[in-house]
Formats: structure tokens, C-alpha cells, sequence
């Protein structure tokens, strides 16, 4: 792999990561790092993609007697659905129903983003 292939996997994980519900509005150089470590480790796009997926809809959509849950800090936060996702790989359409359900999370993130750039 070039090391541009690399650079625009780590932009791939780390665009998408700051797009997720609860996540900063900037990644850390930690997070570019392990970022590149799964590029090194040849983890699939797409099975960072559902592991993300996964854990955002843990972390957003919470029954009400749940406590809601403290913000996500880093990228190591998603490293147990990546294992959970490589270990016992869900279905795709299901992974693509989980999405739809985040959807309107990752609208909300994707305002606040816009609105911190223009403000």
C-alpha cells in the first residue's frame, strides 16, 4: 500500500468518526494514530464502518430509564465493537438498519460541525 492509500484510510476513519453522535469536533493526533494502526493492521473500511455504526447506537439511542452515557473522547472507545464486529461479523442489512436509526444523530453532528467552522 502507498502511503497515500494510507493517509486517505485514516481520513476515511477519522471524517467518519467525527461525524458520529456524542465524538469531538476534532480528532486527536492518538486518534490519527490508531487510525493508521488499523490501516497497518489491514482492518477493512467496512468493518470499521459497522463497528462504528454499532457502538453509536448504544451510546444514542438509550431507553429512558438508562443513563445517558459520558461523551466519547477518543477513538479507542469503538476498539471493543471493532473486536466484536470481526470476531461474529452482523449482517449487512442489519448494519444498514442500524444506520438508518443514527441517521438523525449524525444530522445533528454534522449542524453542530458546520456551525463551528462558520461561527
Amino acid at each position: 500500500m502507498t502511503q497515500n492509500a494510507r493517509q486517505a484510510y485514516v481520513n476515511a476513519v477519522v471524517t467518519n468518526y467525527l461525524r458520529l453522535p456524542g465524538t469531538p469536533l476534532r480528532a486527536s493526533r492518538r486518534d490519527r494514530q490508531l487510525a493508521a494502526a488499523l490501516h497497518d493492521r489491514g482492518v477493512p473500511l467496512r468493518v470499521v464502518w459497522a463497528a462504528f455504526v454499532i457502538a453509536s447506537v448504544r451510546w444514542a439511542i438509550r431507553a429512558p430509564q438508562q443513563r445517558r452515557l459520558d461523551r466519547i473522547r477518543t477513538l479507542y472507545y469503538f476498539l471493543p465493537a471493532l473486536d466484536e464486529v470481526t470476531e461474529n461479523p452482523p449482517e449487512t442489512a442489519y448494519v444498514e438498519y442500524l444506520a438508518a436509526k443514527l441517521r438523525p444523530f449524525v444530522a445533528q453532528k454534522e449542524a453542530q460541525i458546520a456551525s463551528s467552522i462558520t461561527g
